[in-house]
């Protein structure tokens, strides 16, 4: 009777187990070889995808802003929903073969590349909850290019094997036969299925360049933020781009506002950050560049409502109270309703649905020396292979 009840094949145990978050089933994977073999399966994890589970904690990576030197030390910051552990990880992506920079994540895969100047450079795509990963070779070495991830486990099936694509964004600059000079963006995208690369036809005239903050990929379409008022958009399915306007210009502002983009419910979101508080932006249509502000709230009541973190912080931005031109306070990546926040040399949570603010570290815990400038990669874990079935 015991041995029917957890039985792999107990159409029950398929039913209720998926419902669990990938930290609890990795714990379950030691019940038996049996439920090993279940939580292992591929159709099992596909089951389990659908939960969408919330952010599991962030990578976050220094950048040096006055120079081209890749740093090699990432740090993960582990959340566990409205909880902040105040732990921070070093070793997460030490089963790869050599130290990365990191890149992008989507459903629990990791997309990084090799650190420069490398002979071969590389870009990885892994998980670091089964330690999987593979390698693929890189047709543009080129430091100034923006490599995305896109990972749809829910409309591509991973029952056979992963599919994945990588898309590598480009800027060049050319001058007309006029003297004109010009800019555009071009697309490189491989696929898992054919193992191969191929430049996309499509190119997006635009004079301006990509901002270093990484870049969020909604329902398969990745978008980047520009040093202009545009963001950049790419459908590598439909081989589209497209340049969305963001919400507010810059030139609206007194101050220099903070912004970043993620996702959330499966719509692209803008944060930003300036004198006239905290918003919150999400895209109706990115043909027409419509949005709508969901979320507003002040600086006085944002400090009002968390005062044990925030004084002042009107003045400080109104008197430009900055570090080597590096702002006092900063958006690094949103996720979920999820905001991770840098105000002075803290690294905090900010939660929409609470309006409050968690302490999750201090900078000087990130590396053994602070970066105020970084690539911040939101991170949930799952169960999904890189191998074959």
């Amino acid at each position: 009777m015991k041995k029917e009840l957890w039985s792999p094949s107990n159409d029950m145990l398929f039913e209720v187990l998926p419902k669990l978050s990938t930290k609890d089933l990795l714990k379950l994977k030691c019940v038996s070889k049996e439920w090993q073999c279940l939580i292992s399966d591929r159709s099992f994890i596909q089951v389990q995808l659908k939960n969408m589970e919330p952010p599991s904690g962030f990578f976050y990576q220094g950048r040096y802003q006055w120079c081209d030197e890749d740093y090699d030390w990432i740090s993960y910051m582990p959340i566990s929903g409205s909880v902040a552990t105040e732990e921070v990880h070093n070793d997460v992506l030490d089963f790869l073969p050599e130290n990365v920079v990191i890149l992008d994540s989507r459903y629990g895969l990791v997309c990084c590349r090799s650190i420069f100047p490398c002979n071969v450079p590389l870009i990885y795509i892994c998980n670091p909850v089964n330690k999987e990963w593979k390698a693929i070779q890189w047709p543009n070495s080129s430091r100034e290019s923006s490599i995305a991830l896109v990972f749809e486990p829910l409309k591509k099936p991973i029952n056979e094997f992963t599919k994945f694509q990588v898309v590598i964004v480009s800027h060049q600059d050319e001058t007309s036969t006029e003297g004109d000079r010009y800019g555009y963006f071009s697309f490189n995208i491989y696929s898992s299925e054919t193992g191969l690369w191929r430049r996309s036809g499509e190119i997006c005239y635009c004079n301006h360049n990509m901002l270093k903050k990484g870049c969020v990929c909604v329902k398969g379409i990745i978008y980047w933020l520009t040093d202009g008022d545009q963001i950049l958009m790419f459908d590598p399915e439909n081989e589209i781009s497209w340049l969305i306007s963001i919400p507010l210009p810059r030139n609206q502002f007194n101050l220099k506002p903070e912004m970043c983009l993620g996702e959330a419910e499966g719509r692209l979101h803008y944060v930003l950050i300036c004198e006239h508080g905290l918003q919150l932006w999400v895209l109706e249509d990115r043909f027409t560049s419509q949005w709508d502000l969901t979320y507003t709230i002040s600086l006085e009541e944002l400090e009002n409502e968390n005062n044990k973190y925030l004084f002042k912080i009107a003045e400080k931005l109104a008197s430009n109270f900055n570090t080597d031109d590096i702002p006092w306070i900063g958006t690094l990546a949103f996720k979920d309703n999820i905001l991770l926040m840098r105000v002075s040399v803290n690294i905090y949570l900010y939660h929409f649905e609470t309006r409050k603010m968690r302490h999750l570290c201090s900078l000087s815990a990130l590396a053994p020396k602070p970066f105020f400038v970084a690539t911040v990669v939101p991170h949930t874990m799952s169960l999904v292979p890189l191998g074959q079935s």
